[in-house]
């Protein structure tokens, strides 16, 4: 099963997610984005499969300390753009179980996802 991780380091949320891939024994690759940066092709597949709005981390303060102009009018294109300019305002975790897609750590999701995958 090629299951792929991606986010940053020292991320909360993001050792919640791998301590409940490694205590369920599930193998996984780690993409750090923050230290390796993130293609735009993988953001482009995310934002079409989950919406913008669930990949793009509206509630972090990297998001939160843009202008209001950054943050006004956003669609795909835009959020996109910014995703890629500052990839801390990608939501954290993003998991992809062979072209499956989670945004974020939710135990039961993962629980679901890895019973019927």
């Amino acid at each position: 099963m090629g299951v792929t991780i991606y986010g940053i380091k020292n991320c909360d949320t993001m050792k919640k997610a791998r301590l409940w891939l490694d205590s369920h024994g599930v193998a996984y690759g780690f993409h750090d984005y923050k230290a390796s940066g993130v293609a735009r092709s993988n953001l482009e597949r995310w934002v079409a499969a989950l919406g913008w709005e669930a990949v793009l981390n509206r509630s972090g303060t990297t998001f939160r300390a843009l202008p209001d102009a950054q943050k006004t009018n956003l669609d795909a294109d835009k959020a996109v753009a910014l995703m890629l300019a500052q990839p801390s305002m990608i939501k954290r975790p993003m998991l992809d179980i062979n072209g499956k897609l989670l945004a974020g750590f939710k135990p039961e999701l993962y629980q679901a996802a890895f019973i019927t995958t």
